[in-house]
């Protein structure tokens, strides 16, 4: 059985990284040209992976199913990225963002990933304006700053509603200076389907060519693992639709821990779903929460109103409104952490309270008029317009509204046809990131040698919730800043291996094993296309393992997926063939893995007998709804061996150990 070795540094938790980096093996430049390493994925996290590795002079094979680099999903990151550089003087430090993640967390992440975490990311930021990143800037010309949620200092960079666009854009221009140089070579429009190990090491991959069909066999000597997250397990979700799970499930399958799979995010704010046909969710920014202040009528009369369409939201006095995060949290208001915002925001609609138009009327009002008029006369008194009509004040504060969020206010108003503007936003929480993922330890490696697993792909940093800009940091992070240094060290040890060949049994056997399973798709006789069995999958998963969840719901949703697990092997029907352009086919196999997953993730959920962060059990809350977590059993990550079915997973335990911080109840009130 494989011991989970964390492989934490000795020292104060300000010097383990720095004590590790001058202690660690290093690889020459002219041995770095003679080693390969493949990098599955290539948004932020595998993109400055792989330009980081290349400009150190490793050869670099890397895999998108994208037809570019540039359609990561990390180009729909909206609202900043999280820097403790303390631009406006307001208390940030590393120790602050170290603490307000752990925070954040819910006291469930590793201390020294997290440290690190906050120690490096003042690098992103230099590292990005060097490239061109067009951060928004002051009147003075510096770099600006805004809030997020879970937090009480002004920490996040942010380039309008675009952050991760612009990232990404930069982040691209490293890579295709080495793709021009020949040090990274491009395998746009490939899925790796398996991974091979040899001598119980990471030695490559086999990846389908997604145009023609082709199945191909690629080799290295170490492989990076950076393919996003699993939030499509829900089918709706924030994520992008070819978001998936499968390039992390199948290392899972090959020995490496899949860690916290119950740990996933509801964005509160969200875009309401609209109907059944929807294939999709859209996020709206957190950073609205900065200026947009949350509400639903405190009347259930005025709620049920609006909701039959015979009263408007401007409608309702402000007396009659109920601001019930400012209300519940007066210390951090609207600007609470995301698991906090949405249990709030289901409460009140369960309660009865909610706005939407659809049965459950699931939906609570985000509103910007007050903001308006603040920025509004803030704009009067700078251009000495004395005695400006409100008219006049509202022209000027939504000048500036439309500078911060313009393209954001745009993307609701061609999605819903209203202007937020002039009438409130609809918000309603949604699937939007997973904590959990593959297991690594500090050097970023799975349980598997030489497989490595970085971004949202791995469970390290956030713990039981991610605070909002902190997954561009961290994939950032991991790539620019962490993995270029742990990967060497294991790198250090194969400058005498040379080229791996692909003509080993261990490539043969894996590629059978892809080519079966494919045959087995196209071949198969069934009835039902893919999305049907996904679908049913994410409405179990939503409404049994979503934001709410107990023990009945949990052991229902088990065995329901294993139901559905069993009827989509017999009965999927994969039209096309194998041997050209196939959707359907990668959507397949795909759902497979999701089927598979959800189990799993309903498992982990089960067993966790707390509640914590992402992870909300109705049986274990407080008399007003707050998380109740178990120190004494749960400080643990939770993270599990492949064993066949997801029922004979085997479960291990890596203990967290505070020794900077206090655990204690978490409280933003």
């Amino acid at each position: 059985m494989t011991k989970l070795d964390s492989k934490i540094p000795e020292g104060p938790i300000q010097d383990k990284w720095t004590n590790y980096k001058n202690h660690i093996k290093l690889v020459n430049p002219a041995n770095k040209r003679a080693i390969d390493v493949i990098v599955v994925g290539t948004g932020l996290a595998g993109g400055s992976a792989a330009a980081s590795l290349a400009e150190l002079g490793y050869n670099v094979k890397a895999f998108c199913y994208q037809d570019s680099p540039r359609r990561a999903h990390s180009i729909a990151a909206q609202g900043g990225i999280n820097a403790a550089k303390n631009y406006q003087g307001d208390g940030d430090s590393t120790y602050r963002l170290f603490y307000d993640t752990v925070k954040g967390g819910d006291y469930r992440s590793r201390e020294a990933n997290v440290y690190r975490l906050a120690e490096v990311s003042a690098n992103i930021i230099d590292q990005c304006v060097a490239q061109g990143v067009p951060f928004a800037r002051d009147y003075g010309g510096l770099l600006d700053n805004r809030s997020f949620g879970g937090v009480q200092v002004s920490r996040t960079f942010y380039a309008k509603g675009q952050t991760g666009q612009q990232l990404l854009l930069g982040c691209y221009s490293a890579m295709s200076r080495q793709i021009g140089k020949g040090k990274i070579k491009m395998y746009n429009r490939h899925e790796m389907l398996d991974i091979v190990k040899v001598d119980g090491k990471a030695r490559g991959i086999i990846a389908r060519n997604l145009v023609t069909g082709e199945i191909e066999r690629h080799s290295a000597h170490a492989v990076v693992i950076a393919s996003g997250g699993y939030g499509n397990v829900f089918f709706l979700s924030t994520n992008a639709m070819g978001s998936n799970v499968s390039a992390g499930w199948k290392v899972h399958k090959k020995g490496a821990f899949f860690a916290n799979p119950c740990y996933t995010q509801i964005h509160p704010t969200c875009i309401p779903q609209h109907g059944d046909q929807q294939s999709k969710l859209t996020l709206m920014s957190e950073s609205l929460r900065n200026d947009g202040r949350i509400w639903v009528p405190k009347k259930k009369e005025d709620a049920e109103a609006i909701r039959a369409g015979k009263l408007k939201p401007t409608q309702i006095a402000e007396e009659d409104r109920d601001y019930y995060l400012e209300r519940r949290y007066p210390s951090f208001g609207n600007l609470v952490p995301r698991d906090v915002a949405s249990r709030a925001a289901k409460e009140r609609c369960d309660a009865g309270y909610g706005v939407g138009t659809n049965e459950t009327g699931e939906a609570v009002y985000l509103d910007f008029s007050s903001a308006i008029m603040r920025y509004g006369k803030e704009q009067a008194n700078i251009q000495h317009i004395h005695n400006a009509s409100e008219t006049k004040i509202r022209e000027l504060g939504v000048d500036i509204i439309e500078k911060k969020y313009g393209n954001l206010f745009q993307m609701y108003e061609k999605i819903t046809a209203d202007d937020p503007y002039k009438t409130p936003m609809k918000i309603y929480p949604a699937v939007h990131y997973t904590m959990g993922g593959v297991w690594v330890d500090y050097n970023l490696m799975t349980t598997i040698e030489g497989c490595y697993a970085i971004g949202e792909a791995n469970f390290s940093d956030h713990g039981a919730n991610r605070l909002g800009a902190s997954a561009l940091m961290q994939g950032l992070a991991d790539g620019y800043f962490v993995l270029p240094y742990t990967i060497g060290d294991y790198l250090a040890n194969d400058i005498r291996t040379g080229e791996i060949s692909t003509d080993l049994p261990e490539f043969i056997a894996a590629e059978k094993e892809v080519i079966d399973r494919i045959n087995f798709f196209i071949n198969n006789k069934g009835t039902k296309s893919v999305d049907y069995f996904h679908k049913r999958l994410g409405k179990v998963m939503w409404n049994k393992v979503g934001m709410a969840r107990n023990a009945k719901g949990l052991t229902e949703a088990i065995a329901e997926i294993k139901e559905i697990r069993e009827e989509f092997w017999k009965e999927v029907k994969v039209p096309g063939s194998a041997d050209s352009m196939n959707p359907e086919l990668e959507k397949a196999g795909r759902v497979a893995d999701f089927l598979e997953l959800g189990e799993l993730f309903a498992r982990d959920a089960l067993l966790r007998e707390e509640s914590c962060g992402g992870h909300y059990r109705e049986e274990y809350s407080t008399e007003e709804g707050e998380a109740m977590r178990d120190d004494e059993h749960f400080t643990h990550v939770s993270a599990w061996e492949y064993k066949g079915e997801p029922a004979d997973a085997v479960l291990h335990k890596e203990p967290l150990n505070y020794e900077n911080i206090e655990l204690k109840t978490r409280s933003y009130k």
